[in-house]
């Protein structure tokens, strides 16, 4: 694996290596061993699984770290500071995330994410370091500071409107 800075402080895009023949590819996702630079011990996988146009999120907590990739498909991701304190706050930056491209984002607490999806269907793949709870949870708008969705009038939820 390749690991790179992004212009987000402590956010890492993460080139996972793998194998391919003519019955398709393995890839190794997680690895202790390897993360352990991290220091991040993880509690908790989550999948999401939705239809082209959903847009989820943008949500994050002061505690959680998430490691993100996609299994399915093809999103756009957000990640964005919102750390009060920091210089870089509500800075933020893009990703585009596919099964193709095998690439991972490692996103620490303080920083909210959303994804929208381009394909027909995406499988969202995160491990957090805390067990989820929502009260814990903030909620940027996604609508706010001119994020650059690709697709306009996006599927929403009530949390998410």
């Amino acid at each position: 694996m390749k690991i790179y800075k992004t212009k987000l402080q402590k956010v890492y895009k993460i080139k996972l290596d793998s194998f391919e023949d003519h019955r398709g590819y393995y890839i190794e996702t997680y690895n202790e061993k390897l993360y352990s630079k991290f220091k991040v011990k993880f509690l908790q996988d989550d999948i999401s699984v939705s239809k082209k146009k959903v847009l989820r999120g943008i949500h994050g907590d002061f505690k959680t770290w998430k490691l993100i990739t996609c299994l399915h498909g093809e999103f756009h991701l957000v990640v964005v500071n919102n750390l009060k304190n920091s210089k870089d706050y509500k800075k933020w930056e893009s990703f585009r995330l596919t099964e193709k491209n095998k690439l991972q984002i490692l996103i620490p607490p303080g920083f909210g994410n959303g994804h929208q999806v381009l394909t027909k269907k995406a499988i969202f793949h995160y491990k957090q370091s805390t067990l989820y709870n929502r009260k814990s949870q903030f909620t940027i708008n996604y609508d706010s500071d001119n994020f650059d969705w690709p697709i306009k009038k996006p599927i929403l939820s009530k949390r998410d409107a």
